[in-house]
């Protein structure tokens, strides 16, 4: 019976407003949530316990805050929660991070992981493959539908079509929405989640090569413009093909 590990991230909320308060984001009155392609990866996850077995271990790397996003998916079905963190951590790069969960994923002792194609904040898509290139694992990334008879067989979109690619031996595999419908937390996730203790493990991170020096957010769109009147009519379609590129 295989053992199991979701990746999960803390993002904003998608309809969060972000401020930048002197040179840096200002995250403090935004509201956090499981990254929505995270979502995909659970449901992926579980189907794959409730078809072979094993269990299923959401981990997540970040501060106590992501504490939540870690019941929110024990809510949802998930066995145990697991955070890896330490306080001296800031600002790694996105190699760090990986080697991180690379660590972490090998003391638990997994045999495959899930992860979204990519996160809300960065949309980087980096974790997966970078995570499996720590492993020494194979990587499919992408897919939109997995099946579990008797091993694992995943489709992934190609530039022709659909590729269906059967997994052997240990894996990292990122999640695209497919036609996956995510479950939702009933009452008794819910009740339980609120009580369940979230694992805090730790690890060694690569020295960070990247620094930020500042933010700044993207200037401002130009006001829009309004006509009225059958005789506006050419010249707002001349402004659709020529400005808009929509026709």
């Amino acid at each position: 019976m295989p053992n199991i590990v979701v990746l999960v991230k803390r993002v904003p909320d998608t309809n969060a407003r972000i401020v930048v308060s002197g040179d840096r984001v200002d995250l403090s009155a935004v509201k956090w949530v499981i990254s929505p392609y995270d979502e995909f990866a659970i449901e992926t996850a579980l189907q794959h316990k409730e078809a072979a077995g094993g269990s299923v271990t959401a981990l997540t790397m970040g501060p106590s805050g992501s504490d939540k996003i870690l019941k929110d998916a024990k809510a949802i079905g998930v066995d145990e929660i697991v955070r890896v963190w330490d306080d001296s951590w800031s600002d790694l790069d996105s190699n760090s991070v990986q080697s991180v969960l690379a660590q972490a994923i090998t003391n638990l002792g997994a045999e495959v992981v899930y992860c979204g194609k990519a996160s809300a904040d960065t949309g980087a898509g980096s974790t997966g493959p970078g995570v499996a290139e720590h492993l020494g694992w194979s990587s499919v990334s992408n897919i939109i539908d997995a099946k579990f008879d008797g091993g694992i067989t995943v489709t992934s979109p190609v530039e022709t079509g659909s590729a269906i690619v059967s997994v052997s031996g240990s894996a990292v595999i990122s999640c695209d929405k497919g036609n996956l419908k995510v479950r939702k937390p009933n009452v008794k996730g819910i009740m339980m989640a609120k009580r369940a203790q979230v694992s805090v493990v730790t690890a060694d991170a690569p020295a960070s090569t990247v620094t930020i020096v500042s933010q700044t957010p993207p200037p401002a769109k130009p006001a829009g413009k309004k006509y009225e009147g059958g005789s506006s009519a050419e010249e707002v379609a001349k402004l659709l093909r020529e400005e808009a590129n929509v026709i």
